[in-house]
């Protein structure tokens, strides 16, 4: 094996490592946005696509993974620890609960496609776990919602830089 063999290959080990790190970062990110953490999935993704690092369409599945995940941590808090709400320790409070449950009663089940949104998304999911949304229908609404919010970020972010 010749020495540039071996550096074309050792540049491909860091290359696919690097990407690894920066997907890997982008999950914990978005998975974090999605539960009561804070993070910001929104910038983790403009930071990556600014960077080049990764494809458009590999960063959109794992912030969109991620994200859901977080959700269903939301959603399975919702479900099983609900009796709990009045506690302190509950991660949402009174005043958001009931505004997610406000939402639901005017829009029901389609209002899962909102849990984007800043304030009132990550209360959306612990309600509906709380409400027994079927999980199968949860994950459908929520990565639909998330998806579209990650492919509109960068959609704008391809048409700002005239890609």
């Amino acid at each position: 094996m010749s020495s540039e063999d071996l550096q074309g290959k050792t540049k491909l080990v860091a290359d696919t490592g690097t990407n690894l790190a920066a997907y890997a970062a982008l999950f914990i990110s978005a998975f974090t946005s999605a539960t009561l953490l804070p993070g910001s999935s929104e910038a983790a993704l403009l930071t990556l696509l600014a960077m080049g690092r990764g494809d458009a369409a590999s960063l959109v599945v794992v912030a969109t993974a991620g994200n859901v995940l977080g959700s269903l941590v939301n959603w399975v808090l919702g479900r099983c620890f609900s009796t709990f709400r009045d506690r302190r320790w509950f991660p949402v409070d009174e005043q958001s609960y009931r505004r997610a449950t406000d939402w639901y009663a005017r829009y029901g089940v389609w209002s899962l496609l909102l849990s984007w949104l800043p304030v009132v998304g990550d209360p959306l999911t612990v309600v509906a776990g709380a409400l027994r949304v079927g999980l199968l229908r949860f994950v459908l609404l929520v990565s639909i919602g998330k998806g579209a919010r990650y492919i509109f970020i960068v959609s704008a972010y391809s048409w700002w830089n005239g890609a």
